[in-house]
């Protein structure tokens, strides 16, 4: 690149210099040569009027004015012969052009100039003057060759200027190559400098939002997988632990048994299901919340098991209840991230209740008699008691709902909008709504 802008702008300026320097230099040296033309004419006319006193009376002149050191003045009589002065001995085509009574010169030579010497009636002699074309050109020399200097003055200085504006040009596409392999390799930290150029400077732009997009995607890919990994590890570890119950049991697994272990499977597969959809859509297609059938499943799954570990499972819907403008697999995997959550990090009986806030959201409380969850539960992955609550938080944030948590012994709350909310709003903010239940445009996951 760098070099076809360098070649670019110097064939353009050589271009520019030759169609204003040539044509220029013709000019002076045709300016040079009407000049010298027109100082031999007016010496040949001062030497007519000078002898033409003599001439008109038959006397020869003595001498010839003076004139230039490199100008040759020469009388001639009327029969064309040499009378006074520099010249040849007979009249050459300029004389006998004049003697022949025409007006005007010769167009064979216009640095010789011929005037007639008029007598009384009649042309009695010829003055010519000439000098060298050499002289005249010589006398131009040295203005082209100073032309020529500053023709090369002009092209060293385009290819100065030229090459400094490739560099200029070329860093920034320099740089964007080596951030895009750095992008390509998988360094999103990049983070272009501003050229100046607009047109580079945009494209860096863009490829710096790109690059910040992909750390942000990958990172949220990440996170997700990690806090996903506990959705799928607890039905995975009931499943092992029914299993090898069985394995050991004396007796063959029963149906009843069976029933369980394929049950578990289902689910398992359902969560897997909804967790990938839930990934990878920035806002999810599936069926809107049935909350009376979702807490059925929840009474089917989390009875039993809280049952076999000396603990009750109560669930509490009212009937009247508006349906959740949120979908069925966000609001199950949140719901069983709190409800596993109990199970495992709580202690005593576990409930499950959904009421109406106002008329634009649901809130659905999920507690136990345990010491409760810390609020920085819901952001940091490393707090023991909480695991599985950044992705519920997620999930409820990208649904336009909350995950809020009380204090000690208090329940985790999950605050949802409601449809008659998502009715009456057609597309514009109800102000009386809770702040964290105001649209949210349903975020990437």
């Amino acid at each position: 690149m760098r070099s076809r802008v360098v070649g670019l702008a110097l064939i353009t300026a050589t271009f520019a210099v030759a169609l204003f320097g040539i044509p220029l230099a013709i000019g002076l040296a045709e300016f040079a040569v009407s000049e010298e033309h027109s100082s031999l004419q007016r010496l040949a006319g001062f030497a007519a009027r000078s002898v033409q006193s003599d001439m008109a009376h038959d006397r020869v002149p003595r001498a010839l004015p003076d004139g230039p050191s490199d100008a040759a003045v020469a009388l001639y009589d009327a029969d064309g012969a040499l009378l006074l002065g520099a010249g040849p001995s007979e009249g050459d085509a300029a004389v006998d052009y004049v003697l022949g009574g025409r007006t005007g010169l010769p167009p064979a030579d216009d640095l010789v100039v011929a005037v007639p010497v008029s007598g009384l009636h009649d042309i009695v002699g010829v003055v010519r003057a000439t000098a060298p074309s050499s002289q005249v050109y010589a006398s131009v020399m040295p203005i082209w060759l100073g032309m020529a200097a500053l023709a090369a003055v002009v092209l060293v200085s385009t290819w100065l200027l030229a090459r400094r504006l490739a560099l200029r040009l070329s860093r920034p596409l320099d740089r964007l190559v080596d951030d895009a392999d750095r992008l390509g390799d998988g360094d999103f930290g990049i983070r272009p400098k501003r050229s100046g150029i607009a047109e580079t400077d945009r494209v860096s732009g863009a490829l710096s939002r790109t690059a910040c997009r992909l750390d942000d995607l990958l990172a949220r890919e990440r996170a997700f997988s990690a806090e996903a990994s506990h959705q799928l590890r607890t039905p995975l570890t009931g499943l092992r632990l029914r299993l090898e119950s069985a394995l050991d049991a004396a007796e063959p697994m029963t149906r009843p048994q069976i029933e369980y272990g394929l049950g578990s499977i289902d689910r398992l597969e359902r969560t897997i299901d909804e967790l990938l959809a839930l990934a990878r859509e920035r806002q999810t297609t599936s069926a809107p919340a049935d909350l009376p059938r979702l807490f059925s499943e929840f009474d089917d799954e989390w009875r039993p098991r809280l049952t076999r570990d000396g603990r009750s499972f109560s669930s509490l819907l009212p009937g009247s209840l508006p349906e959740p403008d949120a979908s069925s697999a966000a609001v199950r995997q949140i719901l069983g991230v709190l409800l596993d959550n109990a199970l495992l990090h709580g202690a005593g009986d576990v409930s499950i209740s959904a009421r109406e806030v106002g008329e634009n959201a649901i809130a659905i409380d999920v507690g136990d008699q345990g010491p409760g969850v810390p609020s920085s539960a819901l952001t940091n992955r490393d707090v023991g008691r909480g695991m599985g609550l950044p992705l519920a938080r997620r999930l409820a944030e990208s649904e336009g709902g909350r995950l809020t948590v009380g204090t000690t012994s208090s329940p985790v709350t999950l605050l949802l909008p409601s449809r008659s909310r998502a009715g009456s709003a057609e597309g514009s903010e109800d102000p009386s709504a809770p702040p964290a239940m105001r649209s949210t445009g349903r975020p990437g996951h």
